[in-house]
């Protein structure tokens, strides 16, 4: 992770909880543990998609700084095209349930949005650089939230083999 606000990560796992954790102290609000499961699961999400996926698409650590070599169909990658993001997502609403608060509130709701756009000007990029294997990807791979139903199974022989084409769909189905 970059130690720079300019980060997205920076700002999700260090910047708003920091901001958040001084407004609960100014406003004495208590803090609701209900929320840290999804701390921890929103961060560890975060951390093991980037750890699975550095090493296997090459270039730089996040689209924000490059495009990739290669796309990454496989682990994580082959139940949800974007996990890292969802890990922010997950995080963000474990603060907001653990500080109960506007602010905390208003970081998530303003989050969303954000997410959604960065999704799709990301997916563009791939879609320019990876062309019809991306389109294969998405077809067989929902954008967020895993789906036992189409969770891309059978033979895999490389970083682009599952679901990377469509003549393999109907395994991914």
């Amino acid at each position: 992770m970059r130690t720079s606000l300019r980060s997205t990560s920076t700002r999700t796992f260090l910047g708003w909880p920091a901001l958040v954790a001084v407004d609960q102290i100014r406003t004495r609000r208590p803090v609701h543990t209900s929320g840290i499961p999804l701390l921890v699961a929103g961060y560890l999400l975060y951390r093991s998609a980037g750890s699975f996926r550095s090493p296997r698409a090459g270039g730089p650590p996040g689209m924000s700084a490059g495009m990739p070599e290669q796309l990454v169909v496989t682990g994580i990658y082959a139940r949800t095209r974007n996990p890292m993001y969802a890990g922010h997502v997950v995080f963000l609403t474990g603060l907001a349930l653990t500080a109960r608060s506007p602010l905390a509130t208003l970081v998530l709701a303003g989050h969303l949005p954000w997410f959604r756009a960065r999704v799709a000007r990301d997916e563009r990029r791939l879609r320019t650089r990876f062309g019809r294997e991306y389109d294969d990807y998405c077809t067989a791979v929902p954008r967020w939230l895993p789906s036992p139903r189409r969770v891309c199974r059978g033979r895999r022989t490389g970083a682009r083999a599952a679901c990377a084409s469509r003549t393999r769909l109907a395994e991914c189905a």
